[in-house]
């Protein structure tokens, strides 16, 4: 009889929650498990989703900087098994899987395919007075418009209607869209 990890023997991709800062060791850590264990038919592939960030240093040359998209998690393409939940959750630095009493809950493919186009490069210029739409977290899908813009930082003043009244909001350029 199958325990309760073992699925349908499809892959997906789950999430693992690390001490922050330890992404790209727990990375490590677990590709070298996979290959002293024999692993490579049930663990795919191993991420730590990052986006490249255009930045102007203080010369005002333009820098780009690789940052974390989600510090403290990596997303892990596998099999769930008995195994292979056991290799991620004892792997140094894995603090447990997100879901439910840190049961693994598989993310959707639409889920990854929205990490995909967040992992592309930032390069986009606003002006104040431009329209935009906000693309993530409690404001999504809200129309607002660009008070100022901190090109240095890659972050937009914008100006949104709540309550009847306008609020200020700063966002990064990457949480917003031009409409």
């Amino acid at each position: 009889m199958a325990s309760e990890l073992e699925r349908d023997g499809k892959p997906a991709w789950y999430v693992a929650h690390t001490y922050s800062g330890y992404e790209n060791k727990v990375k490590l850590d677990i590709e070298q498990t996979i290959k002293n264990r024999a692993l490579e038919d049930y663990i795919f592939e191993v991420r730590v989703p990052t986006q490249v960030v255009a930045e102007l240093n203080k010369d005002g040359k333009e820098k780009k900087t690789e940052k974390k998209l989600f510090p403290g998690y990596v997303l892990v393409n596998m099999i769930m098994t008995n195994d292979t939940w056991y290799v991620i959750r004892n792997t140094r630095g894995v603090t447990g899987f997100v879901g439910p009493d840190s049961k693994p809950v598989p993310i959707s493919p639409e889920e990854i395919a929205a990490l995909e186009g967040r992992s592309k490069e930032v390069h986009v210029t606003f002006e104040i007075g431009d329209k935009v739409m906000v693309t993530q977290g409690s404001l999504k899908d809200n129309t607002a418009k660009v008070i100022d813009v901190n090109d240095a930082k890659k972050r937009l003043t914008i100006g949104v209607q709540f309550m009847g009244s306008e609020r200020k909001v700063e966002l990064s350029f990457a949480d917003v869209k031009k409409v």
